[in-house]
Parts: C-alpha cells; structure tokens; sequence
C-alpha cells in the first residue's frame, strides 16, 4: 500500500518505520524541519529493546509536500487534529482516507472536515518516544486496533490491517472501535495522574496510598461512557469492567496490577505526557483528551470533578506554577475522600 503519514513523531515514525521496512510505499511529513532534514539525510532509525533498523523513506515538512494520496495515517498530538487535518485535506484523494492513530476521540473532528466516509478509527497502546531528530524509541509492544466509525467491515477495513499486521502481527480490527477509544480514554486520565509525578507509570499505578485515586479516576470515566451507550474494550491488562461504580475493589485492584505488570515490560518508564511536561518542556494534550470527557459528562448529566481537577493541575504544571509530585495526587485524593 500506499501511506502518507502525517506526523513523524512516537506513533507515526514507528509505524511508519515498520511499514516502510515491509515494502510498502511510505512518505513521511513532520512540521518538525530539522527531523525531516534528518530523515532525508540519514534515514529514519528506530531502537529500543524490540528492533535496532533504519528505513529510506521520503520526508516532507507541510509546505513542501506534493502529490494526492489515498491512505493518510494521522500521528499528529490531540491538540494539533483540527489544523493537520485542514492542511492534509488538499492531499487526500477523493476516494481516500485518514485513519486517526492518535491518543483521544479525534475521529470526531477529522470526520466533520474530510467526510465520515473517508475518516477510519484507530487505537495503538504501544510505548514509543520520540528522542532526536530520525531517531525514535520503540520501548514496548502494546494493543494496535483498527476499526470503522460506522462499524462495518469493509475491505478497506481489511486491506488496512493486512499492512498493520507488518507492524504488529497481534493487530485486530473491530466494530466497536468507539469502545477502545474510551476505554484509552479512561486509561489515559490514569496517566495524567501518573504524570502529575515523577515516578515512571508502573511504579505509580503499583502504589498503594493512591490505588483508589486511580481507581475512582477511571470509573469517572467509565460512568460517562456507560450514561453514553458505549461499551468500553479490554486491552493490556486494562479492564473496564474493573472500573465499573460497583465493581468490588478487589476486582479493580486486579486489573490495576495486571497494568503495572503490562507497563514493567516496556523501557518506555512514563507517558508521553510525563515527557511532554518534564522534558519537552511543551503543553500536553490535556485539553483535548480529558476535555472532551468533560463535555461528554456535561451533556449527559454526570459529574466529572476529578478529571476537571486533574486538568487544571497539568496546567498550573505546564505554567510552571506548580511541580511535579506526589502532592499533586493528595489534591485530587481529597476530593475522593
């Protein structure tokens, strides 16, 4: 196949490494110039304890970029959706698609732009990390699952995940790929708590004095979804059953140690939102990922104080108001307690 691929970073320079690496016809683009120079001059290199290779493959910054494309992989963070998909519309063939391999809901914004027809879902849970210009880190395998928004299975669906299975030869595709997507939703609120510290993810998840902390986080999630008709999906040892408001504690405990056991395998240790506050020194994808729950909560009359709190604390973090420590999560245990 044939894949532009629209963000050069974690998700997109890993997929796209592997992609290239299979044969198929692969260009990257990457607002980031010194990383496209790199690429062109180098190549692009992946590393990490899974695979040491470097691929060929074209890179273009977004106003150098020629040509039409049918299949556009969007890698690009939350926040950026809405002004990448703009941009890249004018590449995308008439009969093409962009398939949203990102963190949060951002099907929902791509669709209102290129189409709902030409807009596919995505989920990935695998540990990458950009670390330099044409080097990117591949830490830690993890769940890649490809899926409609409509639900249907399609031969695009079909050929789509033929290539994917190039990348990771556990990927799936799904008809309820909203239910993955909240179901990352509710894991990914765990990880801006993890990251309102500097311990890594496993060894937060693991302690004890805030295991209820990341326990009621999820099922505040998780009641949202639920007030919404979505059933969420189970991955790398998260469970959304676990985090049901009745669940027993004991079952939800579970889970939160088959996480930690998931998350002690990879070398990549914290989030990219921990990276993105403590080493990139950049605004993280709060707003786009933990405001949309929010919203959701809104319109369908469940509160959300611990993921509107948790938001406000990356900020203050983000305005160098306030550090990085675990004082940040007896905040937020105080609203629990």
């Amino acid at each position: 196949m044939e894949f532009l691929v629209w963000g050069a970073g974690a998700i997109g320079g890993t997929i796209g490494a592997y992609l290239a690496q299979a044969g198929h016809q692969v260009v990257f683009v990457d607002r980031a110039a010194e990383h496209v120079a790199a690429i062109n001059s180098d190549g692009l290199r992946i590393t990490g304890p899974i695979d040491e290779f470097t691929v060929q493959a074209p890179a273009y910054t977004p106003d150098t970029l020629t040509g039409e494309y049918t299949t556009i992989l969007l890698c690009v963070k939350a926040q950026d959706t809405e002004a990448a998909t703009r941009s890249l519309v004018r590449y995308l063939r008439d009969d093409g698609c962009v398939v949203s391999v990102q963190n949060g809901l951002n099907e929902l914004i791509i669709r209102q732009i290129v189409g709902p027809e030409r807009t596919v879902g995505a989920f990935v849970n695998f540990g990458a990390d950009y670390l330099e210009p044409g080097l990117i880190l591949y830490g830690g395998r993890g769940a890649v699952v490809l899926g409609e928004i409509d639900g249907r299975m399609t031969r695009r669906l079909d050929a789509l995940h033929a290539a994917f299975l190039d990348f990771d030869a556990d990927a799936i595709t799904t008809d309820n790929i909203w239910g993955y997507l909240w179901g990352k939703l509710a894991y990914g609120a765990q990880l801006f708590a993890t990251a309102l510290t500097n311990d890594s993810i496993a060894d937060s998840l693991a302690t004890l004095r805030y295991r209820d902390l990341y326990i009621a986080v999820a099922q505040e999630v998780m009641r949202v979804a639920q007030a919404q008709g979505i059933q969420p999906e189970a991955f790398n040892g998260f469970n959304p059953l676990a985090f049901l408001p009745d669940t027993p504690r004991e079952v939800s405990l579970q889970s939160l140690d088959d996480m930690t056991a998931h998350n002690r395998k990879s070398a990549k240790t914290h989030s990219g939102i921990w990276r993105d506050l403590a080493v990139r020194k950049r605004k993280t994808e709060a707003d786009a990922q933990l405001g949309p729950i929010i919203e959701a909560g809104v319109r369908v009359g469940v509160p959300t104080p611990l993921t509107a709190r948790m938001k406000e604390l990356i900020h203050e973090i983000e305005e160098g108001k306030r550090l990085q420590s675990t004082e940040n999560l007896d905040v937020l245990m105080g609203l629990i307690a």
